[in-house]
């Protein structure tokens, strides 16, 4: 788990320099090592070049054979790569066999191996987290390309005269040569979410690289000519004929059972991030078969809030038999970690300060690798939206005669009188849909409303977003049809939305600011296309949240833990954004308050009727603008 970062441009003066300053601006995500290189990128001596810059946070090969940038001494190729690809085992063997000679043992020296030999086809191959930058040094070409579903992020721009690229936005702030206009439209889309919505940031120039997607780049890149666009290795398979459900319990079992043993791979001490409900459960459980050394880590938040998982997380780990550490959080140091967290976004989001929370108390502990279950519930169905949305799908089809706005003026007018503005706007929303399960479902997950959004002068048709503050379709943006199967869209639509654009992106960013390397077994690329692919109704057939995932763990945890319903934990963020921050937060909005493409009255208006009726509205929707203009101050 590494930084990385580059630059493309004709005038050599500023390529180091400005990867140089890129690079101190992620020493938090490798504080083991640094690394530079400046290569030719045209056959003409005074052509362009590419500089890669990188840090290095040591899992694997903690000597200076897994020193970064990487060269392959046999062919000259080079490579920058953040992140972990657990089947390198494999790979190095099927590379050794065919002669290739490896210096060390880490993954990174497996991946330039692999890319010097195959290429892009290489990718495909790759099972894990990455993002990567590949210098062939016989064609003078630079590959970019991230994991299939964006676990590592990497983020771009574009610019007629440079190329710029590194594992952080606040990477390319810093390089000092990328403008930083606000981009409307990916601040819209923000508000609308909660978080940015993917191919944009908040900033004009600079865009997300899409997820299981690749790029090659030549010296074209910064001399005028079209580059060919990013392309997509990996999609969504096709849904498979339905198997017996006692094959898939059993598959799914086994593919669970050799992701985690994978991704326990690490030459520094590793964890499981332990809550109370099945997912980190059946980790720690698998992890357990294979680790000799196993700490489980629970972050208790007593002082904080009422919801804490410690006591049933205690209990498992003793059901289990390892060493459990319980981290509580006190509530003293919240103002402080609070500033921080505002003052450190790399994006902002109203999702971020839970990780944030945990992953400074394991970095204390001396936690280098923790093993999250983030995945199984876009998995398996343990969102109420898998019940919820195809439920309002069909009450919304059936009233499908009502004009959408005469449905939705009439929720909007009955929350006026409830006094629930907030719920009743994100309800006029819902029922202002096509009705699709995917538009509901994308509508469920709204921060802002409709309303709100065109109060605050960023209506979806004013930034050119489609009408749910999307980017509209294109080549690339993830197909997440799946021909009526109603489980399988909530599941695809969860994964690349709210999982892809904040999950794990707050999961990256705010374990990072700590150099804490988070893995996600569930989202093992062979456990993800077996699982995605099976049909809805295998996935939901007894109702259950997780059926499957119950019944595949059914030999593996004790009957009191498979049984235990889902908990997690609530902090009291509007209490505190009332009372505890309320002065970091006023700071915030009189931020945003002058912005010059928003409403600033309408901005005012919300933090004044969230602080005087609680009842009225949620507290994401003011945090929303809370983190917006921390960002931008």
């Amino acid at each position: 788990m590494c930084g990385i970062c580059g630059v493309i441009s004709a005038d050599t003066r500023q390529v180091e320099p400005a990867v140089r300053r890129m690079m101190r601006a992620m020493i938090h995500r490798g504080p083991d090592d640094e690394g530079f290189v400046e290569l030719p990128l045209a056959n003409a001596e005074s052509g362009p070049v590419v500089g890669l810059g990188f840090r290095r946070l040591s899992i694997l090969d903690l000597s200076p054979a897994g020193h970064q940038p990487m060269v392959n001494s046999s062919t000259g190729d080079w490579l920058v790569f953040n992140g972990e690809v657990y089947n390198f085992r494999a790979l190095r063997a099927e590379l050794s066999g065919s002669g290739v000679i490896f210096r060390g043992t880490s993954d990174t020296e497996v991946v330039l191996h692999a890319l010097s030999r195959w290429k892009e086809q290489a990718l495909p191959k790759l099972h894990g987290m990455f993002a990567l930058a590949f210098y062939d040094s016989v064609e003078r070409l630079l590959l970019l390309a991230r994991d299939p579903l964006g676990i590592k992020p990497l983020y771009m721009a574009e610019l007629p005269d440079r190329f710029v690229f590194a594992s952080e936005i606040r990477a390319l702030r810093s390089s000092g040569l990328v403008p930083l206009d606000p981009d409307v439209a990916g601040i819209a889309g923000m508000l609308a979410y909660g978080a940015v919505q993917s191919p944009r940031t908040v900033f004009e120039k600079i865009r997300s690289f899409p997820a299981g997607s690749y790029q090659w780049l030549d010296a074209g890149a910064v001399a005028g000519r079209p580059q060919p666009a990013p392309r997509r290795y990996w999609s969504f398979p096709e849904q498979s004929v339905s198997p017996p459900p006692a094959a898939a319990a059993a598959e799914v079992s086994r593919l669970l059972r050799e992701a985690v043993q994978r991704h326990l791979v690490a030459d520094v001490p590793l964890g499981v991030l332990l809550s109370a409900g099945i997912d980190s459960t059946v980790l720690a459980a698998y992890a357990c078969e294979f680790a000799t050394s196993l700490t489980a880590f629970t972050v208790g938040f007593g002082g904080l809030t009422l919801d804490d998982e410690s006591a049933p997380a205690a209990a498992t780990a003793a059901a289990l038999g390892i060493r459990h550490v319980n981290v509580q959080v006190e509530p003293t140091t919240l103002p402080a970690i609070w500033r921080d967290w505002l003052a450190t976004l790399d994006s902002p989001s109203i999702d971020g300060f839970n990780t944030r929370l945990v992953s400074r108390r394991l970095a204390q502990e001396g936690v280098t690798v923790g093993l999250s279950g983030l995945g199984a519930d876009e998995l398996f169905g343990g969102y109420p939206s898998f019940h919820r949305a195809p439920r309002w799908s069909q009450l919304v089809r059936t009233f499908r005669l009502v004009p959408p706005h005469l449905r939705s003026g009439v929720v909007a007018k009955l929350g006026t009188l409830d006094g629930r503005t907030g719920a009743f706007e994100k309800l006029a929303d819902l029922v202002a849909t096509d009705g699709s399960v995917a538009s509901i479902t994308r509508a469920m997950r709204r921060t802002l409303s409709d309303r709100r959004l065109a109060a605050l002068s960023v209506s979806a048709d004013r930034v050119g977003l489609a009408a749910d503050y999307l980017e509209r379709p294109g080549p690339l943006r993830q197909e997440t049809s799946t021909n009526g199967d109603a489980f399988n869209t909530v599941s695809r639509m969860e994964l690349v939305h709210y999982m892809g654009d904040t999950l794990l992106r707050d999961t990256d960013a705010n374990s990072m600011q700590h150099a804490l390397e988070v893995r996600v077994p569930f989202l093992d690329l062979p456990l993800v296309d077996y699982v995605s692919a099976l049909p809805g109704s295998l996935k939901q057939a007894t109702g259950t949240p997780k059926a499957l995932l119950r019944q595949a763990c059914a030999g593996v945890l004790p009957p009191e833990i498979l049984s235990r319903p889902k908990t997690g934990f609530t902090l009291p963020m509007g209490s505190w954004m009332r009372r505890t921050v309320r002065d970091q937060c006023e700071a915030a909005i009189t931020a945003v308050e002058q912005l010059p493409f928003l409403d600033g009255h309408e901005v005012r208006r919300v933090w004044d009727e969230f602080q005087a009726k609680p009842d009225a509205m949620h507290w994401s929707r003011p945090l929303a603008l809370v983190v917006l203009g921390a960002h931008l101050a």
